[in-house]
């Protein structure tokens, strides 16, 4: 036999021929805003208690970890409220993985997945991956979706799960939750409403997890990855009647949460309070920055995450490229004359909207200054 050389001459499912890997651009710059990390490091206090968990765990890691992460879910169900408890909470590595065990269940080949694009790029990927199909629904021209209109597109494609991202990745809009009951009535499969940017959201903002009860095809993801600053720890969970946790342990790998990262959110867990203050520090700086986009010319869409996706941007690709050459990395998500930047730390968000505004793009400059 010859060498493989490509990937042509491998026996690949003929539906992921020509498909791009998910991945966003990675460079060494001293500015990267452009994959909506919480970029503050893990408070030093957590971090040591982090720490001390792994090393506990360390000593009987010659043994599988406890396969239904107990601890973990009821530390989960105690951060989220909502009378939940630990049978209705569900973890992974990554709410990407969380997603994926819900397609393995209830989408694969020959059913159909529903999402309103744009939204996260790697819905339509996670669905190709299960052997399912990726259907695309459409939104208003400021990325909202009304009631209506939602359960009229539901009820249209009539898909097996209907995927919410609330807010929405890359736009940042807010999702009401009548939208959720609609496309939920409306559905005849399951609905998921994805979450992970959710504690970004003005405080009195109800979550979804508020319509769980009497919903048993409904479940609510979430991450650690942004608001914890866990994005290197690798867990997303969610909630759900505990009939439709049941149904992902029929696909879960064996033992697919290490007892180290099962110790290491634990441990996050436990200070949850001291992990969340920096939100309102990142809140601060996406406000700012949103607000120093409308100065310096752009239009910037109600963001309810961590990041802004700002429009009136005549070159994408100058403009990124720009910002490049500046040390500042930002993404460019495809949408016509659209960029999206994660508010970082002051000082971040400082260096970005200096670099910006040293590129001649639209219209007037305006001060920077600092957050207050």
């Amino acid at each position: 036999m010859g060498r493989v050389t490509s990937l042509d001459d491998l026996p690949l499912r003929e539906d992921l021929r020509g498909l791009i890997p998910y991945g966003a651009p990675q460079a060494p710059l001293p500015v990267a805003l452009n994959v909506n990390e919480n970029t503050h490091p893990v408070p030093d206090e957590v971090a040591d208690d982090i720490l001390d968990g792994i090393a506990r765990a360390l000593r009987d890691v010659n043994r599988y970890p406890d396969r239904e992460f107990t601890s973990l879910r009821e530390g989960f169900a105690d951060y989220l409220g909502h009378g939940l408890t630990a049978d209705r909470i569900w973890a992974g590595n990554g709410s990407n993985e969380v997603l994926q065990h819900i397609l393995q269940a209830f989408a694969g080949p020959g059913r159909t997945v529903f999402g309103f694009g744009p939204t996260y790029s790697m819905y339509p990927l996670l669905a190709q991956g299960t052997g399912a199909r990726w259907v695309v629904g459409d939104r208003d021209d400021d990325y909202s979706i009304s009631a209506e209109d939602a359960a009229r597109q539901v009820r249209a494609a009539d898909p097996d799960v209907v995927l919410l991202c609330s807010p929405n990745n890359p736009t940042g809009t807010p999702l009401g939750l009548e939208v959720v009951e609609a496309v939920y009535d409306a559905a005849r499969g399951v609905v998921v409403v994805d979450e992970a940017y959710h504690e970004f959201a003005p405080h009195d903002a109800p979550s979804a997890l508020t319509l769980l009860e009497g919903r048993p095809r409904l479940a609510v993801s979430r991450t650690m990855s942004k608001a914890f600053a866990f994005a290197g720890a690798r867990v997303g969970y969610l909630a759900a009647d505990a009939a439709f946790v049941d149904a992902l342990r029929l696909v879960r790998l064996p033992y697919h949460l290490s007892a180290l990262t099962q110790a290491a959110a634990i441990a996050a867990l436990r200070s949850s309070s001291t992990m969340l203050r920096m939100v309102d520090e990142i809140v601060e700086q996406r406000d700012r920055i949103s607000a120093t986009l409308v100065a310096l010319g752009y239009k910037p869409h109600e963001s309810w995450s961590n990041f802004v996706l700002f429009g009136g941007v005549d070159d994408p690709r100058a403009v990124w490229q720009g910002l490049y050459e500046r040390g500042v990395l930002i993404r460019d998500v495809g949408i016509p004359g659209h960029l999206r930047v994660t508010a970082g730390t002051e000082a971040e968000t400082t260096a970005f909207l200096e670099a910006l505004a040293s590129i001649a793009d639209p219209a007037p400059t305006a001060s920077i200054g600092s957050a207050s």
